[in-house]
């Protein structure tokens, strides 16, 4: 019987470098540098953004803590988004003052190689400032730097990911906080390109805690179980540095995605007619 338990979403490593950009405040007394560690940005790619706040003397403290909103828009379609709260929460900001701290972002797949208009890049817009997230007015919500990305097609040796055994189609909600996903079986495999090196595999997923929230998922590379976790939150990020060793000398790899008990939509979401366990 078809199983569907958690989603799934996996990308490759990317060595890191250094480069830049900045844009005046829009948000008085505040600025922001943006830091890539990337000389050149892809799609498909993992890199770390360093964000560092700098306070001007006619900054005037608040005793609220605001988001963080990082809004990525390609066209007129937002691509995908990293907000969150600083380190340092904004009401402890002083003036005169710089905070800075580094996140972990992923570029999606989205680049169409084989569009005719495609001309050997594509373009981001990178959209962050600060936001109450008591405020339902949208009112509190100010800019702070606004800043035009370059993306490039991913590096040849960027290992591809084939969604084997036990994954259902894709889906996709550009409302949704994983924008797009793949549901599994009980178990599912994915043959990865092994690079034959040390690497990091990133993987975002999620589960439906309304259904089960005990839901044990397990993460195997090959024979070896790499992790195994009950999410407390419907969904996750997980990073994991994997030795070469452990891919193997094959020139690909499997990765096993696998959870102790599944659940049929239709029989415990209100109006599912979703037929799949």
């Amino acid at each position: 019987m078809k199983k569907k338990a958690l989603v799934l979403f996996l990308v490759g490593i990317m060595v890191l470098t250094v480069s830049t950009c900045k844009r005046k405040a829009q948000v008085k007394g505040i600025s922001l540098d943006v830091a890539f560690s990337e000389d050149s940005l892809s799609d498909k790619l993992i890199t770390d953004v360093t964000y560092t706040w700098k306070t001007e003397n006619s900054y005037i403290q608040t005793n609220q803590d605001y988001t963080v909103f990082v809004h990525f828009w390609h066209k007129e379609n937002m691509l995908f988004q990293d907000d969150h709260l600083p380190e340092i929460p904004t009401s402890e900001w002083e003036p005169g003052k710089e905070y800075a701290y580094s996140r972990t972002i992923f570029i999606p797949a989205f680049i169409d190689e084989f569009d005719p208009e495609f001309k050997g890049e594509e373009r981001l817009k990178m959209s962050v400032g600060l936001h109450s997230p008591f405020d339902r007015s949208g009112k509190s919500k100010g800019t702070v730097m606004e800043k035009t990305l370059k993306i490039l097609p991913p590096p040849l040796d960027t290992p591809e990911i084939l969604y084997d055994e036990g994954w259902y189609n894709e889906e996709k909600n550009p409302d949704s906080f994983l924008k797009h996903w793949r549901w599994t079986m009980k178990e599912a495999k994915c043959l990865i390109d092994n690079p034959h090196r040390d690497a990091l595999l990133v993987i975002k997923g999620g589960v439906n805690l309304a259904a089960l929230d005990d839901q044990m998922v397990i993460f195997k590379i090959n024979d070896l179980v790499l992790d195994k976790f009950i999410p407390e939150e419907s969904h996750f990020d997980r990073s994991y540095n994997i030795k070469k060793e452990m891919l193997g000398d094959r020139d690909e790899f499997i990765l096993t995605v696998t959870t102790d008990k599944t659940f049929i939509p239709a029989d415990v979401i209100e109006g599912s007619t979703d037929k799949r366990e």
